[in-house]
């Protein structure tokens, strides 16, 4: 999983359009459907420039912020800062994650657990993240579905201009594992009238629902909703955006 320094940078800008705190509202909803615990400790795992974070913090949670970025977490906490609200941010691997306590709930969001390499890796974050759920708690996240990486993603270009940075997203899709490597290229206004061109690289992975529920189901959760493109619907053949939500009905007090 790579540090994405130079994605950082223009992260929020080439988000623009993602409505985070209509996001947030959404999770809400969710987890007022079907949280069980007494606690009110939400972690954000894989929480990058932690605009999430704070629109959960917001809402009333006790929110930890998580992500193996030092870069992303540099933005996430200004953003702290300049909001006042009390969040911790750690940096972690989440395939590594330690925390002090047991949580609540969990929210994994924005195709985060693509990001991870092989389906080892994402039994290794459903594990910790059982191991430190409440019994009881939630664990939240969304994936790209097989439809997005092979009709969507492919082997398509995509260009995104903002006022601070003209981007050229290229991605590559392998048929057989279902992986798509991208690769970005990131053009920036100079003050001289001259642009300054950075780049940055990583892949994303899709994975079966099938495999999925599996392996949820071998750390300990129980799947009690699946979602469709960020929806209260089911998901159908075409859908691009799996939201699970998941119960620990077996926390982790075992060896991992």
């Amino acid at each position: 999983m790579a540090g994405y320094s130079a994605f950082a940078r223009y992260y929020d800008d080439l988000t623009a359009n993602i409505d985070y705190k209509k996001r947030a509202e959404y999770f809400n909803e969710i987890i007022k459907k079907h949280k069980t615990t007494k606690g009110n400790i939400l972690l954000d795992l894989a929480c990058g420039t932690g605009s999430i974070s704070i629109e959960m913090s917001k809402l009333g949670y006790d929110v930890i912020g998580v992500d193996n970025s030092d870069e992303m977490l540099g933005i996430a906490i200004e953003k702290k800062f300049d909001s006042g609200l009390d969040i911790q941010f750690l940096c972690q691997d989440m395939r590594k994650l330690d925390m002090f306590g047991t949580i609540d709930i969990t929210v994994c969001a924005l195709d985060s657990i693509n990001h991870l390499p092989s389906a080892e890796d994402v039994q290794k974050v459903f594990d910790k993240a059982a191991f430190f759920s409440e019994e009881g708690g939630l664990f939240i996240f969304d994936v790209n579905t097989l439809y997005k990486h092979r009709e969507i993603l492919a082997d398509n270009t995509f260009t995104y201009e903002t006022d601070n940075v003209y981007c050229v997203w290229e991605n590559s899709l392998d048929r057989e594992t279902d992986e798509v490597k991208m690769n970005l290229e990131f053009f920036e206004l100079e003050e001289n009238g001259l642009y300054s061109r950075s780049s940055d690289s990583f892949s994303e992975k899709a994975y079966s629902e099938e495999l999925i529920e599996s392996m949820l189901e071998k750390a300990g959760f129980e799947v009690i909703a699946k979602y469709g493109d960020d929806t209260f619907s089911p998901p159908t053949p075409q859908t691009q955006r799996i939201v699970y939500t998941a119960r620990c009905i077996r926390n982790g007090q075992r060896e991992i």
